[in-house]
């Protein structure tokens, strides 16, 4: 049985439709990713999961739970962190105060520590910055703190939202490598992103989203050598 399942959504902003019935499965363990030009509605998909987008038809399960329309707090503390697009830190509070932001529910001192030293264990930067404002950090330093503001929750399932966007290179590879080192470790992916080579390289399996629609899915390894695939999002 999947871990969360999306079945036949369709979301509105105001008349506009944003989705047209997606349905697609993503299994414990595994990266999934959604790929697509810009406005096919692939954050829009991450935000009516997260409950950031109201959801008009269709269903939404988690661990064999109806999900759909929950609030977003209530979808994080259920297991599921969101990483928006453009990162979306406090650039007025410091590294450490970020990271308290994302362990709102957490109970207990030792434990807020632990997941603060598990953080750093993937991103050393962020414990040499501790002091620093999020707002004079980086662009590739602020994407590491909002991965790791939504790992302080321990998520069983984390979403990430073009996490690759303005970032030099040599930054993206890192980020892509922690998240491999993630998903190593037991937490489930669901990755959003233009850069479609880098997530189909990294993906058990993706879809490709056109137009509010899930037109192809495949293993990843499928879909980059797929010749559609590779004259839209590869060339």
């Amino acid at each position: 049985m999947p871990m969360l399942e999306v079945k036949n959504i369709e979301t509105y902003y105001g008349a506009v439709q944003a989705l047209r019935g997606i349905s697609f499965d993503v299994n414990e363990g595994e990266i999934v990713t959604l790929i697509g030009s810009n406005g096919a509605g692939k954050s829009t998909t991450l935000k009516s999961i997260s409950g950031l987008a109201k959801v008009k038809t269709g269903s939404i399960f988690y661990k064999d739970k109806e999900i759909s329309n929950r609030p977003p707090h209530e979808t994080t503390l259920l297991g599921i962190a969101h990483v928006p697009e453009g990162r979306r830190i406090f650039g007025n509070l410091t590294v450490k105060e970020n990271l308290l932001m994302g362990a709102f529910s957490v109970k207990g001192k030792q434990v807020i520590e632990e997941r603060m030293e598990f953080v750093f264990g993937h991103f050393p930067r962020l414990k040499e910055r501790l002091s620093q404002k999020g707002g004079t950090m980086s662009g590739g330093e602020q994407q590491m703190l909002a991965i790791g503001r939504a790992l302080m929750m321990n998520p069983d399932v984390l979403m990430l939202d073009e996490p690759s966007m303005g970032l030099a290179p040599i930054i993206v590879e890192q980020i892509f490598e922690i998240i491999l080192q993630l998903n190593k470790m037991g937490i489930t992916i669901l990755l959003v992103e233009q850069n479609a080579y880098q997530a189909l390289s990294i993906a058990h399996r993706g879809y490709v989203i056109q137009n509010g629609s899930i037109v192809l899915s495949g293993k990843g390894t499928e879909l980059i050598e797929n010749d559609e695939i590779k004259e839209a999002y590869l060339a």
